[in-house]
């Protein structure tokens, strides 16, 4: 999942409303409850948004767990704080805690400090990050959570991306590619172009995406190795199926 599209309050909460399919999403999985459904769940029924937050609750140990454990290049916590965290979040009181992990109470409460002091710091530096680039066409585009290489060819604006993306295609809607271009910055804009072109949550044959990038650029086997060895996408060992990496 790509954590940077989504808000702290969507964080926090496990379910973000997708504008787009009209539905709300899972955080841990990606599933979509349509907003026009009803869901059953034993003998009451629910809306699209208590329906997703019961099944991230029931299907993933709730929204904090999946926030702890989230398999994110951006999450830097240690094992022994994720564990402590966890804890915390059940609820459980300092003296359980310490007995639990066989430490003093003291520390247990010397760790809730330092992770009030955290908050603080990252609290301020997203105001200051807010009021640096509050212009959003001069902001660095979100980095994807799977990417294979992180260094300076993720650091673009949205102002490059536009340039890139105009120059790059002759045609933007469908997608036409004028050339692959050997610089991995334009590869990187690329790449992620013609990764939305396929829909999140569903696997394709090879075939399938041979179909979609033929179009696009006519070598679309080079495209395809591309966009799995950038992390965009991933396929089984024997290569029979494809689907957008999270």
């Amino acid at each position: 999942m790509d954590y940077a599209q989504w808000s702290v309050d969507e964080l926090k909460n496990g379910v973000r409303r997708e504008a787009e399919t009209d539905s709300y999403v899972c955080l841990a999985c990606g599933r979509q409850f349509p907003a026009e459904q009803v869901y059953p769940f034993g003998d009451q029924f629910f809306t699209a948004e208590h329906a997703a937050k019961r099944h991230i609750a029931d299907e993933h140990g709730g929204a904090a767990a999946v926030l702890i454990h989230s398999d994110t290049k951006y999450n830097t916590l240690t094992e022994t704080q994720k564990d402590l965290l966890l804890r915390l979040a059940s609820g459980a009181t300092d003296r359980e805690i310490a007995r639990a992990l066989g430490i003093s109470e003291a520390t247990v409460r010397r760790q809730r400090f330092n992770f009030r002091e955290k908050a603080k710091q990252a609290k301020l530096y997203l105001a200051q990050y807010g009021q640096v680039f509050a212009a959003a066409r001069e902001e660095l585009i979100p980095i994807h959570n799977q990417a294979a290489f992180v260094d300076d060819r993720y650091v673009i604006t949205g102002l490059e991306r536009e340039k890139i993306l105009k120059t790059s295609f002759e045609s933007l809607n469908p997608l036409v590619l004028k050339a692959f271009p050997p610089k991995e910055k334009k590869k990187v804009v690329i790449l992620t172009a013609i990764a939305a072109q396929f829909q999140r949550n569903r696997r394709y044959s090879e075939r399938e995406v041979n179909e979609i990038l033929q179009p696009i650029y006519p070598d679309y086997a080079a495209i395809r190795r591309y966009l799995i060895s950038y992390g965009l996408m991933s396929r089984t060992r024997s290569g029979s199926e494809y689907w957008l990496t999270e």
